[in-house]
């Protein structure tokens, strides 16, 4: 009899089925045309999307990816009578300081396996053994091979990091640091309220610092609401127009940084910035019927938003992170089934742009080429310690540069150990 204190190996087995019908669909996908002379500004390129539909039909070894995984320490538990998938990777080195790894959306627990390595063993990949990590690396809940529950709020960042520390608490760490970005962000900020006594630091690429609306607002009302300019900044309502924003008018709190960012936030630029996730907040399941239906659709859909959020200085998003590494991503999306359920963060996380309480916890940001944080907004909500700004890799900092995320969270956590 199993209870939900077990904690039991996993190993990644999709059926023969499962891959026949992906290559069926794709075969018979009904391709539209493209559109005369916009480029990439009306989204996916169908003369680009086919050639990589075809490379994942008939070349990509989903068989071969699926057995390097597998060599990986996978272990699912159940919390909340809910399955949690998790990679538990101990270090060689026994008295590593322990990790959690929170990866975001649209990405999944692969999104660090480049940085696996290193960060567990440093020794093996030329670094200071007295910097390694015991590194755990949950799919949240609705991702991947993790369950959420179907009850309003379970599909929220803030209820992601309740799992987190009932997962560090069950695997008996009682003291332990945190990284995340994008919605990993988001769970890495809540763990620093609900498990501060437990977190030596909480690390955080790109964080997603917005101007504070009310909180009864949802992330799609906001998002329209910047799309038109308007946010409401610390509760005060500011009317903002394109290059222009007045915080107010205590403009000379922000540095001439912040203020440009900000000038794109509440801009123009915002609406095709950002006009996926009003959509995924405010019509998630119109979205997820095709979606869920379609390989080419799923493929369109998430490879449109690598390409935004990678590199800007890199065009397509192959070339950032790797074809097979951004296929075995959108693969683990297809074979779960899981595309919708990782849309409810967008409509159900309650502190995305919501006023917040400060954090006490050491924080570290780490900002890649693309991310527009607003250093004031984040020493608002956390306890910065230290500010680092790279000059290459992108959103999916792990992926695109690892060598830099994985140096700066060394440096960071170096003095809290």
């Amino acid at each position: 009899m199993t209870t939900e204190q077990d904690i039991r190996p996993f190993h990644i087995e999709i059926p023969q089925a499962q891959i026949d019908d992906l290559r069926g669909r794709l075969a018979n996908t009904l391709w539209p045309q493209d559109l005369p002379g916009v480029g990439w500004g009306k989204g996916m390129r169908v003369s680009y999307l086919r050639p990589l539909a075809e490379y994942w039909r008939t070349e990509f070894d989903w068989r071969a990816v699926e057995a390097k995984l597998n060599e990986l320490p996978q272990f699912v538990t159940e919390i909340a009578g809910r399955q949690v998938h998790f990679l538990h990777v101990r270090s060689p080195e026994l008295d590593a300081l322990p990790l959690v790894l929170n990866h975001g959306w649209p990405a999944s627990f692969v999104e660090f396996l480049p940085v696996i390595g290193p960060l567990s063993d440093p020794r093996a990949h030329g670094g200071d053994p007295a910097d390694a990590f015991h590194l755990v690396i949950p799919s949240l809940p609705g991702f991947g091979f993790s369950e959420v529950a179907p009850d309003a709020g379970a599909g929220s960042t803030e209820r992601f990091a309740e799992v987190v520390a009932a997962l560090m608490a069950r695997l008996g760490y009682d003291r332990y640091g945190v990284q995340g970005g994008d919605a990993g962000y988001f769970v890495a900020a809540h763990l620093g309220h609900i498990a501060r006594e437990h977190l030596a630091g909480i690390h955080v690429n790109g964080p997603i610092t917005v101007p504070a609306w009310d909180s009864d607002e949802s992330w799609g009302d906001a998002a329209e609401s910047a799309s038109a300019g308007e946010w409401s900044s610390g509760g005060a309502e500011e009317s903002v127009s394109a290059g222009e924003w007045s915080p107010g008018g205590a403009e000379s709190e922000y540095s001439p940084e912040d203020q440009a960012k900000l000038a794109v936030l509440s801009g123009p630029e915002s609406y095709s910035r950002y006009d996926y996730a009003t959509l995924q907040a405010n019509r998630p399941q119109t979205l997820a019927i095709g979606v869920h239906d379609s390989p080419a659709g799923l493929l369109s859909w998430i490879t449109d938003l690598f390409r935004q959020y990678t590199s800007p200085a890199i065009d397509l998003p192959e070339d950032a992170v790797g074809r097979d590494a951004l296929l075995t991503n959108i693969s683990l999306y297809w074979f779960t089934g899981t595309f919708a359920s990782s849309l409810r963060l967008y409509s159900e996380s309650a502190a995305w742009g919501a006023p917040v309480q400060k954090s006490d916890v050491p924080t570290a940001a780490a900002l890649f080429p693309g991310d527009m944080s607003i250093r004031k907004l984040a020493e608002d909500a956390h306890n910065i310690v230290r500010w680092t700004e790279f000059d290459r890799g992108g959103h999916f900092a792990a992926m695109e540069a690892p060598d830099l995320l994985t140096a700066d969270v060394r440096e960071f956590f170096r003095s809290l150990r």
